[in-house]
This record gives C-alpha cells, sequence and structure tokens, in this order.
C-alpha cells in the first residue's frame, strides 16, 4: 500500500466536507492554570457518530467506483470505526457488515445497528476479528474497510487536524492518542506537511502499549492482551500507519487508566464535554508528562464520545 501525502488529505477533505462536521475547538482557563500550557481542544466527540472515525470512513466509502461498492462494505471494530462505516455506507445506500467483538461498549453496538449496520460477533481477540472478517468478505464479496491500515482512512482521519491548524495558528504541539495509528498517521502527515517545526506527540495507554515499544525499538510489536478502559485502542499498531508514525512522529508517551480517569473527569466537569475514555487519552498525556507541555500552545485531538453511561470508570 502507498503511503497518502498532504495532497491525498487536502483532496479527502474537499471530499467529505458536506457529509462531516467542522468540529469546533475549545478552551478552558482552568484546565490551560491546572496544566501550566495553552490547551487547544479540538472535538471531534462532536463529530457524527461521536468520533474522527467518521472522517475516514466517509473518505473511505466515497473513494469507491460504483463497481466496488456494489456488494457494500465490510470492517471488524470495537465501535467506534463500525458505526462511523455503517453511516457512510448509509449515505450511499450499501449494506455494511460490522465484525464486533463480544466485549465491545453497548453504546457502540447500539451505533452500529442505529446506522443500519449487521453486526457479527466474534470472540474478543485480534485473530478472531480477523478470522470472522475473512469468513464475512468471502460470504458477502463486500469490499474490507479496514479501521486504520488504509491509506484512504489515514488520508480521511488527517482531516482533523489539518482544520485544527487553520482553527489555531501556530501551535507548538499537537497531541493525539493512538491505538491502530490511523489517527496519529494522518495527523503527523497534516502537521508536518504544514510546518515541519510542529512537535506531535502520541499517548497510549500503559495496559495496551505496543506503538511505544515499537516506537522505541523502532520494529513493529505486536498487541498483546490489551488492558485499558481506553477500549477504542486496544487494537494493534497498523503496518503502513507504522512507517508513516517513524518517519514524522516525535515521541510515543504512555499513562496509566487512573490518569485516564482523572482526565475524563477534568473534561466531564470543567468543560462540561462528554469524553469516552479514549478521548481523554491525549490530555491524560498533558497531565502525567506536564513538563513537556507547560508554556506551550497544544493542540489535542479529542477522539470520541461515545461513553457507555451505565457502565462509567469511576
Amino acid at each position: 500500500m502507498k503511503s497518502p501525502e498532504l495532497a491525498d488529505l487536502q483532496a479527502a477533505r474537499e471530499r467529505i466536507a458536506p457529509y462531516v462536521h467542522h468540529t469546533p475547538v475549545l478552551c478552558s482557563q482552568q484546565l490551560d492554570g491546572h496544566t501550566g500550557a495553552e490547551l487547544f481542544f479540538k472535538c471531534e466527540h462532536l463529530q457524527r457518530a461521536g468520533a474522527f472515525k467518521a472522517r475516514g470512513a466517509t473518505n473511505a466509502v466515497l473513494s469507491l467506483d460504483a463497481t466496488e461498492a456494489g456488494a457494500g462494505v465490510a470492517t471488524h471494530s470495537s465501535g467506534n470505526h463500525g458505526a462511523a462505516l455503517a453511516m457512510a455506507a448509509g449515505q450511499r445506500d450499501l449494506p455494511a457488515y460490522i465484525v464486533m467483538p463480544t466485549n465491545a461498549p453497548t453504546v457502540k453496538r447500539a451505533a452500529v445497528a442505529g446506522y443500519g449496520g449487521e453486526i457479527i460477533e466474534c470472540e474478543p481477540t485480534l485473530a478472531a476479528r480477523e478470522a470472522t472478517l475473512a469468513t464475512v468478505l468471502k460470504k458477502t464479496g463486500a469490499v474490507a474497510v479496514h479501521p486504520y491500515n488504509d491509506p484512504r482512512i489515514i488520508a480521511g482521519q488527517g482531516t482533523a487536524a489539518l482544520e485544527l491548524m487553520e482553527q489555531v495558528p501556530n501551535l507548538d504541539v499537537i497531541v493525539v492518542p493512538v491505538g491502530g495509528g490511523g489517527l496519529l498517521a494522518g495527523t503527523a502527515l497534516a502537521a508536518k506537511g504544514l510546518n515541519s517545526r510542529i512537535e506531535v506527540v502520541a499517548v497510549e495507554p500503559e495496559g495496551a502499549d505496543d506503538a511505544f515499544r515499537s516506537f522505541g525499538l523502532g520494529e513493529l510489536q505486536p498487541q498483546t492482551n490489551p488492558n485499558t478502559i481506553a477500549d477504542g485502542l486496544r487494537a494493534g499498531l497498523g503496518e503502513l500507519n507504522f512507517e508513516i508514525i517513524r518517519k514524522h512522529v516525535d515521541t510515543i508517551l504512555t499513562v496509566p487508566d487512573s490518569v485516564i480517569v482523572e482526565a475524563m473527569k477534568l473534561q466531564w466537569t470543567r468543560m462540561k464535554q462528554v469524553v469516552e475514555p479514549s478521548g481523554a487519552v491525549g490530555f491524560a498525556g498533558v497531565l502525567e508528562h506536564p513538563e513537556r507541555f507547560r508554556g506551550r500552545r497544544v493542540g489535542l485531538v479529542v477522539s470520541g464520545g461515545n461513553v457507555d453511561i451505565d457502565n462509567l470508570p469511576w
């Protein structure tokens, strides 16, 4: 697969503009004072389908020609990508087959079904996801749209950073969560393509740290038994994503779940924003590693807001 370039991100932005939200950037004097940094939260939890995933999924579906799209699309997902793909497929009147692990949050299963996706359950392992998806593809003839290891997905996800850098000029650093790496890869391409001096920092849960290990060793490491409340970040890092991350990301930090919960609570109580654990991970990185960000203009991509309110982590 060929890595997308800045021009691909810019084309994706034009392609998806009529179908996704241009999300706001919010600030909080209280949180600035709490961290010693100037924070700018790019609110992708207010995006359609409740997460940045709407961008990549919409770009992927709109990129398909009529022949490719005929049998629909399929993927595996813990929730946000599945809901986004079902939504995007519905806009073209296409079927969407979503393989979901049995431990996927109820709120995310409901979102996939609500957008018309057909849910196929599997065991909560990456091997089970991939094997079940292969069976679905063979049975339906649908086009596979990988949650993150896909140039069309990466280009779409990178449009959030393109917007952020227009909304907030002269950022010193952009912070994003990392799971499979689609958002991070797209953000890095956007940021370094527009301003090579900007720092790109990824944050990952300690209990699902394959990107941190891969980045440090310079070689892709497997995701083994991820254990974190940030369910959207349990996926293993994609190969294409890793190559982009190695070239364009400055560092990857890790945070414990306790700090993710603290970040989540602060965003709920101080900003009045309903943010899911995965969406709070970037801010958690600022709380856990304040010396890296103090006195700087920091853009944070709040990746999602699909919270199971009957199962809050506090």
